[in-house]
């Protein structure tokens, strides 16, 4: 993908994070909706897993994650269970995340809520800009060598 186009996903993730934490604000606050996690669902660390315990966690389910993004829609995979793999492994990196960070895995779903919510949630959210950077970076090396032996074999059986 080229580095433009990279930006505009970028700048609209954001964008879209930070009026659906903002729709989600106005409901709490003006329509007596009740927000279960007190906090617009924004991620945190410190009562239940310790900041380098969250960057770990954190880093280690965005790996999972992206390798399994990269795995399931490259052009060897079966592109009908695509969403199937993708879906299911982001339920898994919830029910294991939400515990204990609330599972951010994307820097923009992040911001959203930190920005209305502030505080703590705004002093906290680097770690879940950054922890994903670093989960995201083993994942891409991962699928590059998993891919490198899955393209050997391909050449192996055709030829």
């Amino acid at each position: 993908m080229p580095i433009r186009e990279a930006v505009g996903y970028w700048i609209v993730q954001f964008a879209a994070a930070i009026v659906a934490a903002g729709v989600l604000k106005l409901m709490t606050s003006q329509f007596k909706v009740v927000d279960e996690t007190g906090n617009l669902g924004s991620n945190s660390y410190g009562t239940s897993i310790s900041g380098p315990g969250a960057f770990v966690v954190e880093a280690l389910l965005t790996c999972l994650f992206v390798l399994v993004i990269l795995l399931a829609t490259d052009r060897a995979s079966n592109a009908a269970l695509a969403g199937v793999a993708i879906g299911a492994t982001l339920a898994v990196v919830h029910r294991v995340g939400i515990p204990l960070t609330g599972t951010g895995v994307n820097p923009a779903r992040s911001f959203g809520p930190a920005l209305w919510e502030g505080g703590e949630a705004i002093k906290q959210v680097w770690l879940f800009h950054l922890a994903p950077l670093v989960g995201g970076a083993p994942a891409a090396v991962m699928y590059t060598f998993v891919r490198a032996e899955a393209v050997e074999g391909e050449h192996l059986v055709s030829s």
